[in-house]
């Protein structure tokens, strides 16, 4: 027996804190370990000990096995568990953790070795007889080799680094006279990310689905599966919604999966949780793909259905002892999804975002959990992984659990970086997800560059924004006065306020009279809104706009710029206040005029300078907001009548542009 009660966590994130939690409820001292971008994280707060290792790169850090050892001698630690990602499938530390007497709770070294090199894995399971795709993994890695098992497989062909996953060094060939080619490119992303260009060839199967099946072992030689869960919907070969079970699964199919990876398990010895995924063909064939000999990130939907403690269990056998269940006792009930919350560029190749949360409210609910380790305020760096957070739903039926993720994606808050939200919760609303049809090409099919494009901000995002301005002025002119012209006196009173929005390609002119106390009247064109302000906090206000009463988030992120999140679509919204109201002959002119009365704190022209229509040519402070004055027209300056730091009054003229002839 390995007995132990202390548990070292060599992750960050949500999956250390996940980890954490798990283990103080199951009665051991968790310990954490952190980057110096790390050291208020909220794992590192949940901990019992938490130890710093480094800067924030990775490799000086989380990725640095003696650092984590060194951190486990000083607290004491009896065990370490890797999570996932960094150091999960590193055979050299999990051995190093052997050689130091420390529990490893994870597969042998031998198990993670055969296991991380696709050829070497292949091999095994065509040994043990578990279904594998045609296809070329011998160690042969020359072109001429390569070139020549192209020909015999036939295309469409899978290059796959034989080492490493997460997509990278993968490449798609339909044409043979690609392959020199793909072969160069993907063992050179293939030597980057892993340290090996080893290279393998699979006959490419069209429009799978990617399902897996979590498999446990213990020392005594026991191994069962828990089910599967289905991965198809994913970008760039990185899963973006997993659930359990597949929509398409049969008991039939569900048996002959399992006893696939099952099988698979065994024939390495396997001990821990892993997970055996295979791809599934329209004719209900499935091939092996990979074994990720780790906890994986989706392990949320299984814990779901099945009831069962994944870490729980993983500390158990980690300890020596037999399962404490067996195959026939293995029950799904219902449906789970999870989706992966990302701070991504939806409409920018999924690009990874950084930024601050300034806004961070994850949903609750009946059937809803949560796995995150993010505060609100806290950085998203470009050090690390970009995704928030796993929000999972459950539901007696599948629908149900989709209907319920849709619900809390749209009360999810997250409000200062970019995110992948509302693609989340347009995709779940997709007609070939609802009806479970989901395949691996699912987003190539269903969405192209403009339906990812940011949707532009609807007139209740606008409405409700430009009074939240016009309050946050009111409060900012009663601590002290703007100015001592006359012309500002009674300003505190009830008034008109003009502001105008730029948003993309659009804006809107909005005219906000306070009529009462907390009762506002909003102009938009012709169009016209009645406000009734009933309860407000630092970021949530509950509202009635034209007699229907809701509660919406909000967040001034900078002077004049405010997000607002309707009916779970959030707006950002800037005040880019460009020239008098009421003097519509003067917009289309070249006379830039002052909008209101206030400090001018910047003029970015000169005379001469050339200008196109919508350049910011000065920037004014007015109710301790700052207002960017724009070009109406495209010409040459050819005045300037105020300076930086003057007080002027509303209407003052600013600077005069030539405007060009059509």
């Amino acid at each position: 027996m390995k007995h132990f009660d202390s548990i070292l966590v060599a992750n960050r994130g949500e999956i250390a804190l996940r980890v954490i939690r798990s283990a103080q409820q199951q009665g051991y001292r968790a310990i954490a370990v952190y980057s110096e971008a790390d050291a208020k994280a909220p794992h590192v707060l949940q901990a019992d000990e938490a130890v710093l290792i480094g800067p924030a790169p990775v490799r000086e850090s989380y990725l640095d096995p003696e650092k984590i050892l060194a951190a486990a001698r000083k607290t004491g630690a009896q065990a370490i568990h890797p999570g996932y990602g960094f150091l999960s499938e590193n055979a050299e530390f999990s051995e190093a953790c052997v050689e130091a007497g420390i529990v490893f709770i994870g597969p042998t070294p031998e198990a993670i070795e055969i296991m991380g090199n696709k050829a070497a894995s292949k091999r095994r399971m065509l040994e043990a007889d578990v279904p594998c795709i045609p296809g070329y993994q011998s160690e042969d890695q020359s072109d001429a080799a390569l070139l020549a098992a192209a020909q015999d497989i036939g295309v469409p062909i899978m290059v796959k680094a034989a080492a490493g996953g997460g997509g990278r060094g993968m490449r798609l060939v339909e044409n043979l006279q690609d392959m020199p080619v793909a072969l160069g490119s993907a063992r050179s992303e293939a030597e980057n990310a892993f340290g090996s260009g080893e290279l393998i060839l699979e006959k490419a199967v069209i429009r799978p689905r990617h399902v897996e099946i979590q498999v446990f072992g213990d020392s005594k030689g026991n191994v069962i599966h828990l089910g599967e869960r289905d991965c198809s919907v994913q970008r760039r070969h990185q899963k973006v919604v997993e659930e359990s079970p597949c929509p398409v699964m049969t008991p039939e199919l569900r048996d002959a999966m399992g006893q696939a990876a099952v099988n698979a398990a065994r024939s390495i010895d396997y001990i821990g949780a892993g997970t055996v995924e295979f791809l599934l063909d329209a004719n209900s064939d499935f091939y092996f793909l990979e074994m990720n000999t780790r906890l994986q990130v989706e392990h949320p939907v299984t814990e779901m259905v099945t009831g069962q403690d994944l870490v729980a269990l993983q500390f158990h056998v980690a300890q020596g002892y037999a399962l404490p269940l067996s195959q026939g006792q293995v029950s799904m009930r219902g449906h789970a999804i999870e989706v992966r919350l990302y701070a991504e560029d939806t409409s920018n190749d999924f690009l990874p975002a950084t930024g601050t949360a300034d806004v961070w409210h994850p949903p609750e609910g009946e059937g809803i959990r949560v796995d995150h380790g993010l505060l609100q305020g806290q950085e998203i760096s470009p050090f690390y992984d970009p995704m928030i957070a796993k929000i999972i739903a459950w539901g007696e039926d599948r629908e149900i659990a989709r209907r319920r993720l849709v619900r809390a994606l749209q009360t999810t808050c997250l409000f200062g970086l970019e995110s992948n939200r509302e693609f989340l919760v347009d995709l779940l609303q997709k007609e070939a997800f609802a009806n479970g049809e989901a395949t691996t090409a699912f987003i190539a099919e269903n969405y192209n560059e403009n339906d990812l494009a940011a949707p532009s901000p609807e007139e209740v995002h606008v409405v409700i924004a430009a009074c939240l301005l016009y309050r946050d002025a009111l409060a900012r002119s009663q601590g002290g006065a703007v100015s001592e012209l006359p012309g500002l006196a009674g300003w505190s009173g009830p008034r008109e306020l003009a502001t105008h929005f730029r948003f993309g390609d659009e804006s809107e002119d909005i005219y906000v009279r306070e009529t009462a106390v907390d009762h506002y009247a909003v102009r938009v064109g012709q169009e016209s809104h009645q406000l009734c302000w009933l309860e407000q906090s630092a970021d949530a206000v509950r509202l009635s706009m034209d007699n229907v009463q809701q509660t919406i988030r909000y967040a001034h992120l900078g002077r004049g710029e405010v997000a607002v999140q309707v009916r779970g679509h959030a707006a950002l919204l800037v005040n880019q206040l460009a020239f008098t109201k009421g003097d519509e002959s003067v917009g289309g002119s070249g006379a830039v005029l002052a909008p209101m009365h206030g400090n001018l704190l910047d003029i970015s022209v000169t005379v001469g300078d050339r200008v196109e229509a919508g350049q910011d040519v000065a920037v004014m402070e007015a109710m301790k907001m700052e207002h960017r004055l724009a070009a109406q027209v495209s010409g040459e300056v050819v005045a300037v009548h105020a300076s930086p730091g003057e007080q002027v009054a509303s209407g003052a003229l600013v600077l005069e542009i030539a405007a060009d002839e059509d």
